[in-house]
C-alpha cells in the first residue's frame, strides 16, 4: 500500500507541476470542516449452515463494525480513513477459514481488525478524479471487480483509480492494483494478493434503453498464477417502458479470456450472460442465462468479483478455475415490494431466485438451488439512523444431485448506519 500512496502522490505532484490546478481553486477552508465527519456502520449477522459432508452444523454469530472519517473538499482534495473490526459473539462453532475448525462448514467471516480504507483524491483536473490508496472498487454489476459486501470483511484494493467524464454520457475508468485485501483477512495464506493488475472500463449511455460498456482486465497474481488472465468484454444494458404499467429491462454481456503472465495453463474461454426482465407495479420478473466456458483443464474465472451475487447464495461455484468443464446457470427471479399494507410491512422486499446448474462442457447436471430473502429498511430519524439501515432474513438451499454435497444456509442480519 505504501507504493500505491507514493504513486498517487507522484501523480498529484505532476498535476501541480504542469500547472493544471485551476486558478479559481477555493482559497480558504471555510467549507472543509462543516462537510467533514465521522460515520459508523455496524452489522450483526447470525449464519447457520448445514452441509451434507460435515457431521456438525455451523452457527456463526458475528458483528462487523466500521468506523470512518471522511473529509470535505479543500483545494479539490478529499480523503477518507476507515477501520473495520469483525468479532465473534458466543461459541465459534464454524470454520472461518483461519481458526482450524475444519469439522464445521465454512462461514468466511474471520475475526480481526484492520485498516479497511485509506485514500486521498484530487479533482482539480476538469471532469477528472484521481484517487490513490486502499479503496473499495465496485465496477458495473461487480461480476469482475467488487467489494464482496455480503461478507463481513470487505475486499479492498491498494490501487490508483482515475475516472474521467469530460465527454457527455461517457464514463472512463482506469485503475492499477498492486494488492488485493481479501475477505479472509491477513492470517489467511491468500488473504493478501500481490498483483500487477490493470483495469480499463469505458461506459457510454446512448439513451435510457441502451448503455454500452467495453472493458479490458489484466490480472497478474503472484500467489496464485492460475488466476492470472486477460479479459476483454462488451456489456449492454438498458430499460424502456412498454406502457403505463409495464417496463422492459435487459442485460447482455460477452467476454473472452486468455491466460496471462505466469499462468501455467494455456487456455481461452468465453463468457456470456443474457438477462431480460419486466417490471409491473410492485413486481419484477426476470430470467437469465450465464455461461462460463471450460476446456476440460480450467475455465473462465473472475477471482476478484463479488461472487456471492452470482450462481447461488450457498457459494458452490466460487473457484471456477477448479471447475474444468465450466458452468451454465439458468435462473429465474421474482421480486415484490410491499406497499399500502401496514407501516410495519410497507417497504419490505421479497426476493425469490431459482437456479439450475449444468456443466458448460458435456452438460453434466450440477444441481439446483433456491434462494429466498425478506428485507426492509429501518429509518429512525430521531436517533440518526440512515435509510440504508436494514434488517433481513435470508435462506438458500442447494440440491447437489450427486455433483457435490447438499447445502442449506439461513441468515438473520441487522445493520445500522449513522
Amino acid at each position: 500500500m505504501k507504493k500505491i500512496l507514493l504513486t498517487g502522490t507522484a501523480l498529484l505532484a505532476i498535476t501541480f507541476s504542469l500547472g493544471i490546478v485551476p486558478a479559481q481553486a477555493e482559497d480558504s477552508l471555510d467549507n472543509f470542516l462543516p462537510s467533514s465527519g465521522f460515520y459508523v456502520d455496524a452489522r450483526y449477522r447470525f449464519e447457520h449452515v448445514e452441509q451434507g459432508n460435515r457431521f456438525k452444523n455451523a452457527n456463526a454469530s458475528t458483528l462487523r463494525t466500521k468506523i470512518g472519517y471522511k473529509t470535505g473538499n479543500a483545494y479539490d482534495f478529499q480523503g477518507l480513513i476507515e477501520f473495520e473490526n469483525i468479532g465473534n459473539i458466543g461459541s465459534e462453532d464454524y470454520n472461518n477459514t483461519v481458526n482450524g475448525n475444519a469439522t464445521f462448514p465454512i462461514v468466511a467471516d474471520p475475526d480481526g481488525t484492520e485498516l479497511n480504507q485509506l485514500w486521498l483524491s484530487y479533482a482539480g483536473i476538469p471532469d477528472t478524479t484521481i484517487k490513490a490508496g486502499r479503496i473499495g472498487i465496485n465496477i458495473d454489476n461487480q461480476r469482475f471487480f467488487g467489494t464482496v459486501g455480503w461478507r463481513q470483511n470487505d475486499q479492498t484494493f491498494d490501487s490508483v483509480v482515475i475516472t474521467n467524464n469530460s465527454i457527455p454520457n461517457l464514463n472512463l475508468l482506469y485503475s492499477h492494483v498492486r494488492n488485493v485485501n481479501r475477505i479472509n483477512g491477513n492470517d489467511h495464506a491468500l488473504g493478501d494478493l500481490d498483483t500487477e493488475t490493470h483495469v480499463a472500463n469505458a461506459s457510454y449511455k446512448v439513451a435510457d434503453w441502451l448503455t454500452v460498456t467495453g472493458y479490458g482486465y489484466w490480472w497478474d497474481i503472484d500467489q496464485s498464477q492460475v488466476l492470472s488472465s486477460k479479459t476483454y468484454g462488451l456489456r449492454l444494458t438498458g430499460s424502456t417502458p412498454i406502457n403505463e404499467d409495464w417496463k422492459f429491462f435487459y442485460e447482455v454481456e460477452g467476454a473472452e479470456q486468455d491466460d496471462h503472465a505466469g499462468n501455467p495453463n494455456s487456455y481461452d474461454a468465453t463468457y456470456y450472460h443474457l438477462s431480460p426482465g419486466v417490471k409491473w407495479k410492485n413486481w419484477v420478473f426476470q430470467a437469465g442465462y450465464e455461461s462460463l466456458e471450460g476446456n476440460g483443464t480450467t475455465s473462465f474465472n473472475t477471482p476478484l468479483a463479488t461472487l456471492h451475487k452470482f450462481n447461488g447464495w450457498t457459494d458452490q461455484f466460487l473457484n471456477m478455475h477448479l471447475l474444468p468443464n465450466g458452468l451454465e446457470d439458468m435462473y429465474g427471479k421474482v421480486v415484490y415490494k410491499f406497499d399500502g399494507v401496514h407501516p410495519w410491512i410497507d417497504s419490505t422486499k421479497f426476493v425469490g431466485v431459482y437456479h439450475d446448474f449444468e456443466a458448460e462442457r458435456g452438460g453434466a447436471d450440477y444441481g439446483d438451488e433456491w434462494n429466498l430473502q425478506l428485507s426492509r429498511p429501518l429509518k429512525l430519524d430521531n436517533i440518526g439512523w440512515s435509510e440504508s439501515s436494514s434488517i433481513a432474513l435470508k435462506y438458500a438451499a442447494y440440491d447437489a444431485d450427486n455433483f457435490s454435497t447438499d447445502t442449506e444456509k439461513w441468515w438473520i442480519s441487522f445493520q445500522v448506519k449513522f
